[in-house]
């Protein structure tokens, strides 16, 4: 995997049909994406329930065929006792919620020994700080720009500062995605700000045309 793949729009199968799914997958990937987004929703940390490492595992040949990688962002309480199972199915990356276990450390180093990318996602609400104590420790941080849980909710306005303190904290070394509410209208501050991954999921899969949709978020979304 090399560092360009780990950046531009990262589409969420969340607000895909999953009756299409491979289908639309493969579109994605023909428009020029290198990560698909996997959110997977517990009932507990957040209210919906999604998906598991039966989608991840469905999609991994696939994805890796294409040269393309699988982002999984888990929105579950304790992550630390799925994290074994995502990696077997075939993910590249995982990141859990600073929010959603006591043992942040010790699930960032269990993500690295299952041979997969690390990330720390950090809800609206969660000070940038909260990645100072790990940031020699992550490959990934990813600030939420709408509370987790739900696809299609606005962008909050305050997110790029937001990504601005998270580049400060963590340094060039470390991806820095966004997550939620990722338009065409949204997408260049928060590259502005130093995000290099942003998730779109309803603005891409959303769309009568995904594959213009998607090129339409690009375009916008690179750093001056």
């Amino acid at each position: 995997m090399t560092d360009t793949t780990w950046s531009g729009i990262a589409p969420s199968i969340l607000t895909a049909d999953f009756a299409r799914l491979g289908e639309l997958v493969d579109t994605v990937l023909d428009a020029g994406a290198t990560v698909i987004h996997v959110d997977v929703m517990d009932g507990h940390f957040v209210p919906p329930i999604t998906m598991g490492p039966i989608v991840v595992k469905a999609l991994a040949e696939q994805v890796h065929d294409r040269g393309a990688v699988l982002d999984v962002h888990l929105m579950i309480e304790r992550p630390e006792r799925q994290i074994e199972a995502f990696a077997e199915a075939g993910c590249d990356a995982i990141t859990i919620h600073v929010e959603a276990t006591p043992n942040v450390h010790f699930a960032l180093q269990q993500i690295r020994e299952a041979g997969c990318r690390n990330g720390l996602a950090l809800n609206p609400g969660t000070p940038a700080e909260a990645v100072d104590a790990v940031a020699a420790d992550i490959d990934l941080v990813l600030c939420m720009t709408v509370n987790p849980g739900w696809g299609g909710q606005p962008f909050i306005a305050s997110s790029p500062a937001k990504v601005r303190r998270l580049k400060e904290l963590v340094g060039d070394g470390v991806v820095i995605q966004v997550d939620g509410g990722i338009t065409e209208e949204t997408i260049g501050t928060c590259a502005e700000a130093g995000a290099t991954l942003f998730v779109a999921g309803s603005a891409v899969f959303g769309k009568p045309d995904p594959t213009a949709a998607l090129q339409a978020i690009a375009s916008r979304g690179s750093r001056p």
